[in-house]
Protein backbone atom coordinates (compact mmCIF):
# COMPACT_ATOMS: atom_id res chain seq x y z
CA UNK A 1 0.00 0.00 0.00
CA UNK A 2 2.94 2.31 0.48
CA UNK A 3 3.27 4.87 -2.33
CA UNK A 4 6.53 6.79 -2.32
CA UNK A 5 7.45 9.88 -4.34
CA UNK A 6 9.28 7.92 -7.05
CA UNK A 7 6.21 5.78 -7.75
CA UNK A 8 4.03 8.89 -7.86
CA UNK A 9 6.27 10.51 -10.46
CA UNK A 10 6.26 7.30 -12.52
CA UNK A 11 2.46 7.17 -12.39
CA UNK A 12 2.24 10.79 -13.54
CA UNK A 13 4.57 10.11 -16.45
CA UNK A 14 2.64 7.03 -17.49
CA UNK A 15 -0.62 8.94 -17.43
CA UNK A 16 0.80 11.70 -19.61
CA UNK A 17 2.19 9.34 -22.23
CA UNK A 18 -0.91 7.19 -22.46
CA UNK A 19 -3.18 10.20 -22.86
CA UNK A 20 -1.32 11.88 -25.73
CA UNK A 21 0.13 11.24 -29.14
CA UNK A 22 3.38 9.36 -29.54
CA UNK A 23 5.36 12.26 -31.01
CA UNK A 24 6.79 14.70 -28.49
CA UNK A 25 5.60 18.27 -28.98
CA UNK A 26 7.30 21.33 -27.52
CA UNK A 27 5.98 24.76 -26.71
CA UNK A 28 7.95 26.14 -29.66
CA UNK A 29 6.12 23.69 -31.94
CA UNK A 30 2.75 24.90 -30.69
CA UNK A 31 3.68 28.57 -31.00
CA UNK A 32 4.99 28.04 -34.51
CA UNK A 33 1.77 26.34 -35.59
CA UNK A 34 -0.35 29.03 -33.95
CA UNK A 35 1.60 31.75 -35.76
CA UNK A 36 1.34 30.02 -39.14
CA UNK A 37 -2.37 29.20 -38.90
CA UNK A 38 -3.86 32.14 -37.00
CA UNK A 39 -6.99 33.57 -38.57
CA UNK A 40 -6.65 36.61 -36.32
CA UNK A 41 -3.21 37.36 -37.75
CA UNK A 42 -4.51 36.88 -41.30
CA UNK A 43 -7.35 39.28 -40.56
CA UNK A 44 -5.05 42.00 -39.25
CA UNK A 45 -2.55 41.51 -42.08
CA UNK A 46 -5.42 42.21 -44.47
CA UNK A 47 -6.28 45.35 -42.48
CA UNK A 48 -2.65 46.42 -42.80
CA UNK A 49 -2.78 45.95 -46.57
CA UNK A 50 -5.92 48.10 -46.61
CA UNK A 51 -4.01 50.79 -44.71
CA UNK A 52 -1.19 50.53 -47.28
CA UNK A 53 -3.72 51.32 -49.99
CA UNK A 54 -4.48 54.58 -48.20
CA UNK A 55 -0.96 55.75 -49.07
CA UNK A 56 -1.48 54.72 -52.69
CA UNK A 57 -4.74 56.66 -52.87
CA UNK A 58 -3.16 59.75 -51.32
CA UNK A 59 -0.32 59.57 -53.85
CA UNK A 60 -2.82 59.27 -56.68
CA UNK A 61 -4.15 62.75 -55.85
CA UNK A 62 -0.85 64.24 -57.06
CA UNK A 63 -1.03 62.50 -60.43
CA UNK A 64 -2.98 63.52 -63.56
CA UNK A 65 -6.61 62.49 -63.69
CA UNK A 66 -7.54 61.49 -67.23
CA UNK A 67 -11.04 60.50 -68.32
CA UNK A 68 -12.69 59.72 -71.63
CA UNK A 69 -16.28 60.16 -72.74
CA UNK A 70 -18.38 59.12 -75.70
CA UNK A 71 -21.77 60.66 -76.34
CA UNK A 72 -24.43 60.48 -79.05
CA UNK A 73 -26.91 63.31 -79.55
CA UNK A 74 -30.03 63.19 -81.69
CA UNK A 75 -31.26 66.68 -82.60
CA UNK A 76 -34.39 67.92 -84.37
CA UNK A 77 -34.65 71.06 -86.56
CA UNK A 78 -38.05 72.83 -86.42
CA UNK A 79 -38.54 73.55 -90.05
CA UNK A 80 -40.46 72.15 -93.02
CA UNK A 81 -39.67 68.51 -93.40
CA UNK A 82 -38.64 68.08 -89.73
CA UNK A 83 -34.92 67.47 -90.30
CA UNK A 84 -33.07 65.48 -87.67
CA UNK A 85 -29.41 64.68 -87.13
CA UNK A 86 -27.41 62.20 -85.03
CA UNK A 87 -24.03 63.45 -83.81
CA UNK A 88 -21.36 61.43 -81.97
CA UNK A 89 -18.71 63.09 -79.82
CA UNK A 90 -15.53 61.51 -78.45
CA UNK A 91 -13.72 63.46 -75.74
CA UNK A 92 -10.69 63.15 -73.50
CA UNK A 93 -10.14 65.37 -70.46
CA UNK A 94 -7.25 65.73 -68.03
CA UNK A 95 -6.79 67.49 -64.70
CA UNK A 96 -3.66 68.07 -62.65
CA UNK A 97 -3.16 69.83 -59.34
CA UNK A 98 -0.13 72.09 -59.66
CA UNK A 99 -0.12 73.64 -56.20
CA UNK A 100 -2.29 73.10 -53.13
CA UNK A 101 -0.18 74.49 -50.28
CA UNK A 102 1.02 70.97 -49.45
CA UNK A 103 -2.43 69.59 -48.64
CA UNK A 104 -1.91 66.38 -50.61
CA UNK A 105 1.59 65.91 -49.23
CA UNK A 106 0.21 66.23 -45.72
CA UNK A 107 -2.39 63.62 -46.63
CA UNK A 108 0.31 61.23 -47.86
CA UNK A 109 2.38 61.63 -44.70
CA UNK A 110 -0.71 61.17 -42.51
CA UNK A 111 -1.52 57.93 -44.31
CA UNK A 112 2.05 56.74 -43.81
CA UNK A 113 1.70 57.33 -40.09
CA UNK A 114 -1.55 55.37 -40.12
CA UNK A 115 0.29 52.49 -41.81
CA UNK A 116 3.00 52.55 -39.14
CA UNK A 117 0.35 52.59 -36.41
CA UNK A 118 -1.45 49.64 -38.02
CA UNK A 119 1.84 47.72 -38.21
CA UNK A 120 2.30 48.12 -34.48
CA UNK A 121 -1.27 46.97 -34.01
CA UNK A 122 -0.46 43.84 -36.00
CA UNK A 123 2.57 43.23 -33.79
CA UNK A 124 0.39 43.52 -30.71
CA UNK A 125 -2.08 41.01 -32.19
CA UNK A 126 0.86 38.66 -32.73
CA UNK A 127 1.61 38.92 -29.03
CA UNK A 128 -2.00 38.13 -28.18
CA UNK A 129 -1.98 35.07 -30.43
CA UNK A 130 1.25 33.71 -28.95
CA UNK A 131 0.25 34.44 -25.35
CA UNK A 132 -3.07 32.66 -25.86
CA UNK A 133 -1.17 29.67 -27.26
CA UNK A 134 1.21 29.67 -24.28
CA UNK A 135 -1.67 29.77 -21.82
CA UNK A 136 -3.50 26.99 -23.68
CA UNK A 137 -0.35 24.85 -23.77
CA UNK A 138 0.29 25.32 -20.05
CA UNK A 139 -3.34 24.60 -19.20
CA UNK A 140 -3.30 21.30 -21.09
CA UNK A 141 -0.08 20.12 -19.45
CA UNK A 142 -1.39 21.19 -16.05
CA UNK A 143 -4.72 19.46 -16.60
CA UNK A 144 -3.07 16.25 -17.78
CA UNK A 145 -0.84 16.18 -14.72
CA UNK A 146 -3.87 16.81 -12.51
CA UNK A 147 -5.79 13.96 -14.13
CA UNK A 148 -2.83 11.62 -13.68
CA UNK A 149 -2.53 12.67 -10.04
CA UNK A 150 -6.22 12.05 -9.41
CA UNK A 151 -6.07 8.70 -11.19
CA UNK A 152 -3.19 7.67 -8.98
CA UNK A 153 -5.11 8.80 -5.90
CA UNK A 154 -8.11 6.68 -6.94
CA UNK A 155 -5.81 3.67 -7.25
CA UNK A 156 -4.28 4.30 -3.83
CA UNK A 157 -7.65 4.75 -2.13
CA UNK A 158 -8.99 1.65 -3.87
CA UNK A 159 -6.14 -0.31 -2.32
CA UNK A 160 -6.84 1.41 0.98
CA UNK A 161 -10.48 0.33 0.85
CA UNK A 162 -9.51 -3.28 0.07
CA UNK A 163 -7.08 -3.36 2.96
CA UNK A 164 -9.68 -1.85 5.31
CA UNK A 165 -12.25 -4.39 4.14
CA UNK A 166 -9.76 -7.21 4.81
CA UNK A 167 -9.14 -5.84 8.30
CA UNK A 168 -12.88 -5.64 8.92
CA UNK A 169 -13.31 -9.23 7.81
CA UNK A 170 -10.88 -10.41 10.47
CA UNK A 171 -12.31 -8.07 13.09
CA UNK A 172 -9.46 -5.58 13.32
CA UNK A 173 -11.56 -2.51 12.39
CA UNK A 174 -15.19 -1.51 12.52
CA UNK A 175 -17.81 -0.93 9.87
CA UNK A 176 -17.21 2.81 10.39
CA UNK A 177 -13.67 2.46 9.11
CA UNK A 178 -14.93 0.73 5.98
CA UNK A 179 -17.53 3.46 5.39
CA UNK A 180 -14.89 6.17 5.80
CA UNK A 181 -12.65 4.45 3.23
CA UNK A 182 -15.61 4.16 0.84
CA UNK A 183 -16.42 7.85 1.28
CA UNK A 184 -12.79 8.81 0.63
CA UNK A 185 -12.74 6.75 -2.57
CA UNK A 186 -16.02 8.26 -3.77
CA UNK A 187 -14.68 11.78 -3.15
CA UNK A 188 -11.52 10.94 -5.06
CA UNK A 189 -13.53 9.65 -8.01
CA UNK A 190 -15.52 12.89 -7.99
CA UNK A 191 -12.30 14.92 -8.07
CA UNK A 192 -11.05 12.76 -10.95
CA UNK A 193 -14.21 13.44 -12.96
CA UNK A 194 -13.80 17.17 -12.35
CA UNK A 195 -10.15 17.02 -13.44
CA UNK A 196 -11.10 15.13 -16.60
CA UNK A 197 -13.71 17.77 -17.39
CA UNK A 198 -11.12 20.52 -16.94
CA UNK A 199 -8.76 18.64 -19.23
CA UNK A 200 -11.36 18.39 -21.97
CA UNK A 201 -12.03 22.13 -21.76
CA UNK A 202 -8.28 22.81 -21.83
CA UNK A 203 -7.98 20.68 -24.98
CA UNK A 204 -10.78 22.65 -26.65
CA UNK A 205 -9.08 25.93 -25.71
CA UNK A 206 -5.77 24.62 -27.09
CA UNK A 207 -7.41 23.64 -30.36
CA UNK A 208 -8.93 27.11 -30.70
CA UNK A 209 -5.70 28.94 -29.80
CA UNK A 210 -3.21 26.80 -31.74
CA UNK A 211 -5.32 25.46 -34.59
CA UNK A 212 -5.11 21.73 -33.87
CA UNK A 213 -5.50 19.29 -31.01
CA UNK A 214 -2.57 18.87 -28.60
CA UNK A 215 -0.15 15.97 -28.95
CA UNK A 216 2.28 14.63 -26.36
CA UNK A 217 3.16 17.99 -24.82
CA UNK A 218 6.53 18.32 -23.17
CA UNK A 219 6.96 20.52 -20.08
CA UNK A 220 7.04 24.17 -21.12
CA UNK A 221 10.25 26.05 -20.33
CA UNK A 222 10.35 29.38 -18.58
CA UNK A 223 10.51 32.44 -20.80
CA UNK A 224 13.89 34.22 -20.94
CA UNK A 225 13.15 36.98 -18.43
CA UNK A 226 16.32 38.76 -17.31
CA UNK A 227 15.54 42.46 -16.84
CA UNK A 228 14.62 43.96 -13.50
CA UNK A 229 11.14 45.35 -13.14
CA UNK A 230 12.36 48.96 -13.46
CA UNK A 231 14.35 48.15 -16.59
CA UNK A 232 11.38 46.29 -18.02
CA UNK A 233 9.08 49.26 -17.39
CA UNK A 234 11.51 51.64 -19.07
CA UNK A 235 11.88 49.31 -22.05
CA UNK A 236 8.12 48.83 -22.43
CA UNK A 237 7.47 52.57 -22.26
CA UNK A 238 9.76 53.04 -25.27
CA UNK A 239 9.07 49.91 -27.31
CA UNK A 240 5.67 48.37 -26.61
CA UNK A 241 3.59 48.13 -29.82
CA UNK A 242 0.55 49.77 -28.24
CA UNK A 243 2.60 52.80 -27.21
CA UNK A 244 4.29 53.08 -30.59
CA UNK A 245 0.92 52.77 -32.32
CA UNK A 246 -0.45 55.62 -30.18
CA UNK A 247 2.55 57.80 -31.04
CA UNK A 248 2.00 57.27 -34.77
CA UNK A 249 -1.69 58.05 -34.33
CA UNK A 250 -0.79 61.40 -32.76
CA UNK A 251 1.51 62.24 -35.66
CA UNK A 252 -1.21 61.30 -38.15
CA UNK A 253 -3.67 63.56 -36.33
CA UNK A 254 -1.21 66.47 -36.43
CA UNK A 255 -0.68 66.02 -40.17
CA UNK A 256 -4.43 65.91 -40.73
CA UNK A 257 -4.69 69.32 -39.04
CA UNK A 258 -2.03 70.73 -41.38
CA UNK A 259 -3.88 69.28 -44.34
CA UNK A 260 -7.16 70.87 -43.27
CA UNK A 261 -5.48 74.24 -42.77
CA UNK A 262 -3.87 74.01 -46.21
CA UNK A 263 -7.28 73.32 -47.75
CA UNK A 264 -8.38 76.81 -46.60
CA UNK A 265 -5.81 78.42 -48.91
CA UNK A 266 -5.87 78.89 -52.72
CA UNK A 267 -4.90 76.03 -55.03
CA UNK A 268 -3.73 76.03 -58.63
CA UNK A 269 -4.89 73.46 -61.16
CA UNK A 270 -4.43 72.69 -64.82
CA UNK A 271 -7.12 71.16 -67.00
CA UNK A 272 -7.31 70.23 -70.66
CA UNK A 273 -9.84 68.60 -72.93
CA UNK A 274 -10.02 67.35 -76.51
CA UNK A 275 -13.29 66.59 -78.31
CA UNK A 276 -13.93 65.15 -81.77
CA UNK A 277 -17.31 64.60 -83.45
CA UNK A 278 -18.31 62.69 -86.57
CA UNK A 279 -18.86 65.94 -88.48
CA UNK A 280 -15.15 66.69 -88.35
CA UNK A 281 -15.52 69.43 -85.77
CA UNK A 282 -12.80 69.72 -83.12
CA UNK A 283 -12.99 71.40 -79.72
CA UNK A 284 -9.78 71.73 -77.72
CA UNK A 285 -9.24 73.63 -74.49
CA UNK A 286 -6.49 74.30 -71.98
CA UNK A 287 -7.11 76.19 -68.75
CA UNK A 288 -5.18 77.22 -65.69
CA UNK A 289 -7.36 77.79 -62.63
CA UNK A 290 -6.52 79.44 -59.34
CA UNK A 291 -9.29 78.92 -56.80
CA UNK A 292 -9.93 79.04 -53.11
CA UNK A 293 -12.77 79.09 -50.59
CA UNK A 294 -14.46 82.32 -49.56
CA UNK A 295 -17.31 81.21 -47.33
CA UNK A 296 -18.67 77.75 -46.56
CA UNK A 297 -20.70 78.46 -43.48
CA UNK A 298 -17.80 77.82 -41.12
CA UNK A 299 -17.39 74.24 -42.33
CA UNK A 300 -13.63 74.38 -42.88
CA UNK A 301 -12.94 76.02 -39.51
CA UNK A 302 -15.10 73.41 -37.81
CA UNK A 303 -13.13 70.61 -39.46
CA UNK A 304 -9.86 72.09 -38.19
CA UNK A 305 -11.22 72.33 -34.66
CA UNK A 306 -12.53 68.78 -34.88
CA UNK A 307 -9.15 67.47 -35.97
CA UNK A 308 -7.46 69.37 -33.15
CA UNK A 309 -9.81 67.71 -30.68
CA UNK A 310 -8.96 64.32 -32.19
CA UNK A 311 -5.24 65.10 -31.80
CA UNK A 312 -5.75 66.08 -28.16
CA UNK A 313 -7.67 62.86 -27.57
CA UNK A 314 -4.84 60.88 -29.16
CA UNK A 315 -2.30 62.60 -26.90
CA UNK A 316 -4.36 61.77 -23.83
CA UNK A 317 -4.75 58.24 -25.14
CA UNK A 318 -0.98 57.88 -25.31
CA UNK A 319 -0.72 58.92 -21.67
CA UNK A 320 -3.38 56.41 -20.64
CA UNK A 321 -1.81 53.65 -22.75
CA UNK A 322 1.66 54.26 -21.33
CA UNK A 323 0.39 54.15 -17.75
CA UNK A 324 -1.51 50.98 -18.49
CA UNK A 325 1.50 49.26 -20.07
CA UNK A 326 3.78 50.22 -17.18
CA UNK A 327 1.19 48.87 -14.77
CA UNK A 328 0.95 45.62 -16.76
CA UNK A 329 4.72 45.17 -16.49
CA UNK A 330 4.57 45.64 -12.73
CA UNK A 331 1.64 43.25 -12.42
CA UNK A 332 3.36 40.64 -14.60
CA UNK A 333 6.50 40.74 -12.49
CA UNK A 334 4.44 40.54 -9.31
CA UNK A 335 2.58 37.49 -10.63
CA UNK A 336 5.87 35.86 -11.58
CA UNK A 337 7.31 36.52 -8.13
CA UNK A 338 4.20 35.13 -6.43
CA UNK A 339 4.18 32.03 -8.65
CA UNK A 340 7.87 31.35 -7.99
CA UNK A 341 7.46 31.72 -4.23
CA UNK A 342 4.33 29.59 -4.31
CA UNK A 343 6.13 26.83 -6.21
CA UNK A 344 8.96 26.77 -3.72
CA UNK A 345 6.55 26.66 -0.77
CA UNK A 346 4.42 23.98 -2.45
CA UNK A 347 7.43 21.75 -3.00
CA UNK A 348 8.29 22.04 0.69
CA UNK A 349 4.66 21.33 1.50
CA UNK A 350 4.77 18.12 -0.55
CA UNK A 351 7.83 16.89 1.35
CA UNK A 352 6.19 17.64 4.70
CA UNK A 353 2.85 16.11 3.67
CA UNK A 354 4.57 12.94 2.47
CA UNK A 355 6.42 12.58 5.77
CA UNK A 356 3.23 13.18 7.72
CA UNK A 357 1.30 10.68 5.62
CA UNK A 358 3.93 7.99 6.09
CA UNK A 359 3.86 8.57 9.83
CA UNK A 360 0.08 8.54 10.14
CA UNK A 361 -0.20 5.37 8.11
CA UNK A 362 2.40 3.61 10.24
CA UNK A 363 0.63 4.75 13.39
CA UNK A 364 -2.65 3.44 11.96
CA UNK A 365 -1.00 0.09 11.35
CA UNK A 366 -0.03 0.02 15.04
CA UNK A 367 -3.57 0.94 16.05
CA UNK A 368 -2.99 4.49 17.33
CA UNK A 369 -4.58 6.18 14.30
CA UNK A 370 -7.93 5.67 12.59
CA UNK A 371 -8.76 5.17 8.94
CA UNK A 372 -10.10 8.72 8.87
CA UNK A 373 -6.72 10.03 9.98
CA UNK A 374 -5.06 8.16 7.12
CA UNK A 375 -7.59 9.52 4.61
CA UNK A 376 -7.09 13.08 5.84
CA UNK A 377 -3.32 12.71 5.55
CA UNK A 378 -3.73 11.30 2.04
CA UNK A 379 -5.91 14.26 1.04
CA UNK A 380 -3.39 16.72 2.49
CA UNK A 381 -0.62 15.12 0.44
CA UNK A 382 -2.82 15.20 -2.68
CA UNK A 383 -3.58 18.90 -2.16
CA UNK A 384 0.14 19.63 -1.80
CA UNK A 385 0.97 17.76 -5.00
CA UNK A 386 -1.82 19.58 -6.85
CA UNK A 387 -0.50 22.93 -5.61
CA UNK A 388 2.91 22.11 -7.10
CA UNK A 389 1.30 21.42 -10.48
CA UNK A 390 -0.67 24.66 -10.36
CA UNK A 391 2.23 26.78 -9.14
CA UNK A 392 4.57 25.43 -11.81
CA UNK A 393 2.02 26.18 -14.53
CA UNK A 394 1.41 29.67 -13.13
CA UNK A 395 5.15 30.37 -13.04
CA UNK A 396 5.63 29.44 -16.71
CA UNK A 397 2.57 31.42 -17.85
CA UNK A 398 3.64 34.43 -15.77
CA UNK A 399 7.10 34.47 -17.35
CA UNK A 400 5.59 34.75 -20.84
CA UNK A 401 3.17 37.40 -19.59
CA UNK A 402 6.23 39.43 -18.57
CA UNK A 403 7.52 39.25 -22.15
CA UNK A 404 4.12 40.28 -23.51
CA UNK A 405 3.90 43.23 -21.13
CA UNK A 406 7.28 44.42 -22.44
CA UNK A 407 6.29 43.95 -26.08
CA UNK A 408 8.73 41.08 -26.60
CA UNK A 409 6.41 38.11 -27.03
CA UNK A 410 6.97 37.91 -30.77
CA UNK A 411 8.06 35.19 -33.17
CA UNK A 412 11.26 37.11 -33.84
CA UNK A 413 12.23 37.49 -30.17
CA UNK A 414 11.40 33.86 -29.41
CA UNK A 415 13.37 32.71 -32.49
CA UNK A 416 10.44 30.66 -33.77
CA UNK A 417 11.12 28.82 -37.05
CA UNK A 418 8.47 30.71 -39.02
CA UNK A 419 8.35 32.69 -42.23
CA UNK A 420 7.83 36.11 -40.68
CA UNK A 421 5.32 38.42 -42.33
CA UNK A 422 7.11 41.28 -44.09
CA UNK A 423 4.95 44.43 -43.89
CA UNK A 424 7.23 46.29 -46.29
CA UNK A 425 6.69 43.86 -49.17
CA UNK A 426 3.11 44.82 -50.00
CA UNK A 427 3.62 48.46 -49.03
CA UNK A 428 6.52 48.88 -51.46
CA UNK A 429 4.38 47.46 -54.26
CA UNK A 430 1.43 49.81 -53.72
CA UNK A 431 2.88 53.05 -52.32
CA UNK A 432 3.46 54.51 -55.80
CA UNK A 433 -0.16 53.85 -56.76
CA UNK A 434 0.59 51.62 -59.80
CA UNK A 435 -2.09 50.92 -62.40
CA UNK A 436 -3.08 47.35 -63.19
CA UNK A 437 -1.43 47.21 -66.61
CA UNK A 438 1.97 48.24 -65.26
CA UNK A 439 4.58 45.60 -64.27
CA UNK A 440 4.13 46.56 -60.63
CA UNK A 441 0.36 46.31 -60.93
CA UNK A 442 0.66 42.85 -62.47
CA UNK A 443 2.96 41.81 -59.61
CA UNK A 444 0.29 43.02 -57.19
CA UNK A 445 -2.32 40.87 -58.94
CA UNK A 446 -0.10 37.82 -58.49
CA UNK A 447 0.40 38.62 -54.81
CA UNK A 448 -3.33 39.01 -54.20
CA UNK A 449 -4.12 35.77 -56.01
CA UNK A 450 -1.53 33.95 -53.90
CA UNK A 451 -3.06 35.41 -50.73
CA UNK A 452 -6.53 34.36 -51.83
CA UNK A 453 -5.39 30.76 -52.35
CA UNK A 454 -3.99 30.39 -48.83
Amino acid sequence: MKMNAALAIAALTAGLVSGAAARAETLADALTYAYDHSGLLDQNRALLRAADEGVAQANAALMPIINWSLSATKSYVDRLGGDQALTGVLGVSAQLTLYDNGANNFAIEAQKESVLSTRQGLLNVEQQVLLAAVQAYVNVTQSRESVALQQNNVRVLTQELRATQDQFDVGEVTRTDVAQAQAGLAASRSQLAAAQGQLQMAIEAFTAAVGRAPGNLQPAPMAPVTSSVDQAKAFAAQNHPQILAAQHSIRAAELSISRAQAAMKPSLGLSASVQRNDLGQNTDSLSLTLSGPIYQGGLLDSKVRQLMANRDAARAGLHVTTNGIVQQVGNAYANLSVASASLQASQQRVDAAQTAFDGVREEARLGSRTTLDVLNAEQTKLDAQASVITSRANQVAASYSVLASMGLLTAEHLHLPVQSYDPDAYYNLVKGSPVRISPQGQALDRVLKAIGQQ
